[in-house]
């Protein structure tokens, strides 16, 4: 059963449970535009180099399948950097991994796009995706860290949309740079780095999250961040406190959720990111200019931000794995689709819902993800599931390139292959939408 409270009024002394009972988001609006900040261009950074691929591989003299080894060696890094930066984060606080991992992105960015051949591309690529890698599993755990419990799902997604927001606006910026400059996809580059070391200093001022802090003992200092954020939801108002219900049944063992979000984000990302970073080779090499490639994928990129804005509102309406099985059953779908028939307007339509669907999954399974796993572990457990998973992303080249090599359908094909697995996957997850967490 639930308890109400009147606004205001304190459900005893715990600070998690006066937290929890909160029924406005109780921290400025900084707080999230900080955090979705270090989305945007974390995102940004993931996907803008597809769509420098083709010119770099023709600048470096190099097979694209050879140069898709920088996409390779920045999911790799995103791995390291995620492990990494979630013991730091585990263990010296959320607000020490943010501002750790925002260094490591720009230092690779920065050697990326001053990279001479593809050697130091490489290596630049690594090092921005262990700082990338870092930025995902620190904000989502700090997020599940400093969230009411009725507002966890929504400001994940809201938080997340931003990433999204990157991610549509990189092929318009890639559109007018890439293919019209020899150094376009070098700018496209360092865009991302001075957008994320504006960041920084509102890093350091972040309030620390209170579930890491309790579970760490530090029981007053926790009190402190609550009472400020009870202060601050009180100045806003809002609806009645509510202490949730407790989760009916024991929390899923860190093991087993490693391996089962492990699973789902490996399989999800082979899909995921090959469409997201080899469809301008993939379209290409069906015959489309890369001009038209980028424009075609500029107008489903809108598709993210449709879908992220979306999450926000059903984060907190309907059960969170039963929807994020749904859209990646869509996600394979549609890409089936754009494989049978590759005509343009098949491509905007169709790509645009795929584009839906993972501004939809993404931020759910954030969130999905890091509820699965306690304070003390939640970083790692996030870095473990998605930091590890993203090896699909790094294998997706691997799969993918060969299998459209036999026909463009067989390439689609392989991608919507992967959003099925996943979507069964995610179905053993547990229903924690609107219950506690640790």
């Amino acid at each position: 059963m639930e308890t109400r409270h009147a606004p205001g009024e304190q459900p005893g002394t715990d600070p998690l449970g006066r937290l929890d009972a909160l029924g406005v988001w109780p921290y400025p609006r900084r707080v999230l535009m900080v955090v979705g900040a270090a989305y945007f261009f974390a995102f940004s950074d993931i996907v803008n180099i597809g769509f420098a691929l083709p010119v770099i591989a023709q600048q470096f003299s190099v097979s694209t399948t050879t140069a898709a080894v920088a996409i390779t060696a920045g999911l790799v890094g995103y791995v390291g950097g995620a492990l990494a930066d979630s013991v730091v984060g585990d263990r010296y606080g959320r607000r020490v991994g943010l501002v750790v991992s925002i260094v490591a992105f720009s230092l690779g960015t920065v050697i990326a796009a001053a990279a001479p051949n593809l050697g130091w591309l490489v290596a630049g690529r690594f090092i921005a995706g262990m700082g990338i890698g870092a930025e995902i599993a620190s904000a989502a755990a700090y997020l599940a860290g400093i969230s009411p419990t009725r507002l966890r799902g929504r400001a994940g997604t809201v938080a997340v949309s931003w990433g999204f927001a990157g991610l549509a606006a990189t092929p318009f910026l890639a559109l007018a740079l890439v293919p019209h400059f020899d150094a376009g996809w070098r700018v496209l580059f360092l865009v991302s780095v001075v957008g994320g070391l504006a960041t920084v200093g509102f890093r350091r001022h972040l309030p620390e999250s209170p579930r890491w802090l309790v579970a760490r003992g530090d029981v007053d200092a926790a009190g402190r961040v609550v009472d400020d954020a009870v202060s601050w939801a009180r100045q806003r108002g809002g609806p009645d406190l509510v202490v949730p219900e407790a989760p009916a049944r024991s929390p899923m063992g860190f093991f087993r959720a490693v391996t089962l979000f492990l699973a789902m984000w490996f399989m999800y990302y082979v899909g995921n990111y090959a469409w997201l970073t080899l469809a301008p080779t993939l379209l290409t090499k069906e015959g489309f200019s890369l001009t038209s490639s980028i424009a075609f994928l500029s107008v489903t990129g809108l598709g993210l931000v449709a879908g992220a804005l979306g999450a926000v509102r059903i984060a907190e309406r309907f059960e969170r794995r039963r929807t994020v099985a749904f859209a990646m059953v869509v996600f394979a779908l549609a890409l089936l689709g754009i494989g049978l028939v590759p005509e343009p307007v098949v491509i905007m339509v169709l790509g645009f819902i795929v584009s839906v669907t993972i501004g939809v999954v993404v931020p759910l399974a954030y969130v999905l993800t890091a509820e699965h796993f306690d304070s003390l572990h939640r970083a790692r457990g996030v870095a473990i599931s998605d930091g590890v998973g993203h090896l699909g992303g790094a294998i997706a080249p691997y799969v993918v390139l060969p299998a459209a090599g036999i026909g463009f359908v067989w390439g689609m094909a392989a991608m919507a292959a992967t959003g099925l697995v996943a979507a069964v996957v995610v179905l053993a997850a547990r229903d924690l939408t609107g219950r506690t967490i640790s």
